[in-house]
């Protein structure tokens, strides 16, 4: 890759950045391509947010991802929002629109896609449960209610932001109800009665990887699909948990992969190369 004057940059902006493998995929995709675009990771702190975001324009960027913890954070300060970004609540991909930001979601899409190819489920009539009700958790809940689950709980530290989430999945024609960790027993039946289980927070990600949410193994069972959306490690002390007794545990790859794409798509305006893209996260993660 050589970087000139002409080449568009994109990127990502969050916190922590160094184990991310979108930067790998999408430069692999701009090679293979030839198209004359670099995609750069940008570790923002919290409080430098909003001058990270004004230089989008003042740099010229095509758009960045967003990510932890950034992902509602940015939706003050964002010169307009997609309808799908607006009924999520939350933005994993920015657009620089002739110097107006643009907030949109590709992590709900991602997740389904992902969900369908690697796990053979269909949404349409299943009971699932989140747990986190952060950008991700916000994400794959409400695409859930959109491709018309039965069910989906929220379990979460605090009620709060799980509440609101709950009300857009029942506005959008799902049931849903919210417990916390606290209701340690409630938390436990729900999960065993659900037909997946979607793990949304960065509990378990690298580097702390031997730490895991307060869930009982005996909660999962056969038959169970169980996703976490954490990518590094690839198998996560969660899913290790749910496999033992049998469930289908799915990592965060493939959203990535799938989300990825089409940010790849809204920036450049041409179809991923999504094999491609795989196969580079497929090495990278056989490097780590």
């Amino acid at each position: 890759m050589v970087i000139d004057g002409r080449t568009t940059l994109c990127g990502l902006f969050g916190c922590p950045v160094e184990h991310s493998f979108s930067p790998l995929m999408h430069n692999t995709a701009f090679q293979y391509l030839k198209l004359n675009w670099a995609y750069v990771p940008f570790k923002v702190e919290p409080h430098q947010l909003p001058r990270a975001l004004s230089s989008i324009p003042a740099l010229n960027l095509a758009g960045v991802n967003v990510t932890i913890p950034h992902k509602e954070a940015v939706l003050r300060y964002l010169d307009e929002l997609t309808p799908c970004a607006a009924s999520i609540g939350a933005v994993n991909v920015i657009l620089n629109r002739e110097g107006k930001l643009v907030g949109d979601n590709t992590d709900g899409r991602g997740f389904i896609k992902s969900l369908q190819e690697e796990a053979g489920l269909i949404p349409a009539g299943k009971k699932a449960v989140i747990l986190g009700a952060g950008g991700a958790a916000k994400a794959a809940a409400v695409q859930l209610a959109v491709e018309g689950a039965e069910e989906v709980s929220i379990v979460n530290r605090t009620p709060g932001k799980a509440e609101q989430l709950a009300r857009a999945v029942q506005n959008l024609g799902s049931k849903s109800r919210v417990l916390t960790w606290e209701q340690t027993g409630e938390a436990a039946a729900a999960i065993n009665e659900a037909d997946l289980v979607v793990q949304a927070t960065s509990v378990g990600m690298y580097p702390d990887v031997n730490s895991h949410l307060p869930v009982p193994e005996d909660a999962f069972h056969s038959g169970q699909v169980v996703y976490d959306l954490i990518y590094n490690p690839l198998k996560t002390k969660f899913l290790k948990m749910a496999e033992i007794r049998g469930a289908k545990a799915v990592s965060g790859l493939g959203m990535l992969l799938y989300q990825g794409a089409l940010a790849f798509e809204l920036w450049t305006g041409t179809a991923a190369p999504v094999n491609i893209m795989r196969e580079a996260l497929q090495k990278q993660l056989k490097g780590r």
